[in-house]
């Protein structure tokens, strides 16, 4: 995890994650929703709260979750969420 490239043009950054971590990061993200929910927990917020603090202890230990999001690094996961939610959007748009 964590393996990304920056490549650099004369106007814009890019951020690129390669393609098996962005499908590694997406099944940990899932493992680690369900584990969230199936203890009681708003699953959103407590995986906002680890985004925005980095503090894993937002995250349950419940099914390994704490240690599974240990494995990413947090522009990863908010990069899935952003590229789900976009890609949804513009999925319903051309509908």
């Amino acid at each position: 995890m964590g393996v990304w490239n920056i490549m650099i043009d004369k106007e814009t950054m890019m951020f690129k994650v390669d393609k098996d971590n962005a499908d590694e990061a997406r099944k940990i993200l899932m493992a680690i929703y369900q584990a969230l929910k199936e203890r009681g927990y708003n699953p959103v917020n407590q995986i906002v709260g680890y985004i925005l603090s980095g503090d894993p202890t937002y995250i349950t230990n419940h099914k390994n979750a704490r240690n599974l999001v240990r494995k990413l690094e947090r522009d990863e996961i908010l990069e899935e969420i952003l590229k789900f939610y976009l890609e949804s959007d513009c999925k319903n748009d051309n509908k």
